[in-house]
């Protein structure tokens, strides 16, 4: 077996593991418009709003990748006594498997990023926020939400945002009650001072951090080893993993051993979390058990995903699982997603002004009247996402003997059509759920059907969107074709 095919299976168990999450929660906003002017009042330009978007972020970003990976999450965390602390705590929980405590504190306002988005740049930041550090009551409120979690964890991580939740002494008594109970600490730094994490089993600066920290210019991997050995000598840590962008990730263990590991992206969209996403697989794998090198080689590969995707955005098990399988037959691949990726890619398209049209079917043995739906249902949509049944699923509908092709050569054979602009598996009989997982502008099916006969039309409709029937070529069918090629 090899490595990546092991480090997929081991993906497989992070959902058995239990992590507790504390830090600084903060709400990310995404304003999306287009530019067509300059404001006559300033040279500026002018965002006309087709969008708004929120989500969870800093260290509720972290907890939202723990959820995606099926992890049992449980989270502390302080937010203001206003709208948008309501609003994060209502996020965290709706996330699965969590379990938030929250402290409230009327003399702060919640973190809140705001960004800008224009023609898909990036226009402006603008950030709510208080940096002071916890009053005294505060920070032991946070430790007690802490101490009633913490029996249950199996790896505590702190991600440090330095907006003052995480002081010196929280961090101190945190780690050390996480020691008494041989519970692993992760840390996500932040600052120059790393004394304040001594006794962590790892932390994960990024370069940047790292250089900040020590005082170095990191230029080789020996200059960033050095750097990081003399964290550990000095701030007593037991292990760093540095991440370094597109050079990939290095691994200091505690005894010595130093491990460096490519990058695993293949196109770079945004790097916005890839940091918590690292550190929310780090800790899933280490509370499963995974070696520290094994680990971070699943960390380095949910890495890889994110910076992928657009926004402040996760990456789920199952898509984890199927990047290091690498079971796509040929270069198309990218148009081949997992529903949870499809969903995230949906939601790009749209947050563009794209519309976005999905069909389905089992397109087993493809033929002209598939050619030709294919080709009228791209031409009402901007971009086409083609549900394809699973194997089990087609021989549920159709009978044992098919389908004749399996599935990954049928996705492979879809992706290669220009009509079609991503293939989503569903192992259901119907394509409800990823339908509704999916959200398109227009719902396209083929054959003699009504509306109200379509899976699926009722939700597309009550949701701004449309339903399409398109006409078949006649004279086409692959149950035909198998029936014929067997008389």
């Amino acid at each position: 077996m090899s490595y990546k095919q092991r480090l997929a299976d081991e993906a497989e168990r992070l959902r058995d593991t239990r992590v507790l999450c504390v830090g600084d929660v903060m709400l990310d906003r995404y304003v999306y418009g287009d530019v067509e002017r300059v404001s006559p009042e300033a040279p500026i330009p002018v965002l006309r709003v087709r969008e708004e978007r929120a989500m969870l972020g800093g260290a509720g970003n972290v907890a939202r990748n723990l959820s995606a990976l099926g992890v049992q999450v449980s989270f502390a965390g302080v937010v203001g006594a206003d709208e948008a602390g309501n609003e994060i705590a209502r996020m965290l929980d709706a996330l699965t498997r969590m379990d938030a405590r929250i402290v409230v504190d009327a003399t702060r306002r919640s973190t809140v990023k705001t960004r800008y988005v224009g023609m898909n740049q990036q226009m402006l930041r603008a950030d709510h926020e208080t940096v002071a550090a916890l009053s005294l009551a505060r920070q032991e409120d946070l430790i007690r939400h802490v101490r009633s979690l913490l029996p249950m964890a199996q790896v505590l991580v702190l991600s440090d945002y330095g907006k003052g939740v995480l002081t010196a002494s929280v961090c101190r008594t945190l780690i050390e009650e996480a020691r008494d109970l041989n519970i692993p600490v992760i840390v996500d730094p932040k600052g120059r001072n790393y004394t304040i994490y001594r006794g962590a089993s790892v932390i994960t600066p990024n370069r940047r951090e790292l250089a900040e920290a020590t005082g170095h210019i990191l230029g080789d991997d020996a200059s960033v080893v050095a750097a990081a050995r003399e964290l550990v000598e000095q701030c007593g840590i037991a292990s760093v993993l540095v991440t370094r962008s597109q050079e990939g990730m290095s691994v200091i263990a505690e005894d010595g051993a130093v491990t460096h590991l490519p990058a695993e992206a293949r196109e770079v969209f945004d790097v916005s979390g890839a940091g918590d996403t690292a550190i929310s697989t780090l800790a899933a794998a280490l509370g499963a058990g995974l070696p520290l090198v094994d680990a971070a080689g699943l960390a380095n590969a949910a890495a890889g995903l994110v910076v992928g995707k657009v926004g402040t955005a996760v990456v789920y098990r199952d898509e984890l699982a199927a990047k290091l399988r690498e079971r796509k037959l040929t270069s198309l691949d990218q148009k081949v997603a997992t529903q949870h990726t499809a969903q995230d890619i949906a939601a790009g398209w749209r947050r563009k002004g794209l519309r976005v049209g999905f069909t389905n079917g089992c397109f087993d043995l493809l033929h002209p009247g598939h050619v030709a739906l294919l080709a009228q249902a791209r031409a009402l949509c901007d971009r086409l996402v083609v549900g394809l049944n699973s194997d089990a699923s087609v021989t549920r509908l159709k009978g044992p003997t098919r389908p004749v092709q399996p599935e990954v050569a049928r996705a492979t054979v879809l992706a290669s059509m220009s009509n079609v602009d991503l293939v989503v598996l569903f192992e259901e009989d119907t394509p409800r759920e990823l339908i509704e997982m999916l959200r398109p502008d227009v719902l396209i099916k083929g054959g003699d059907y009504s509306v109200d006969t379509i899976v699926g039309a009722d939700f597309v409709l009550a949701n701004g969107g449309r339903v399409e029937i398109i006409d078949l070529v006649p004279g086409f069918s692959t149950t035909k074709t198998v029936e014929k090629m067997n008389s």
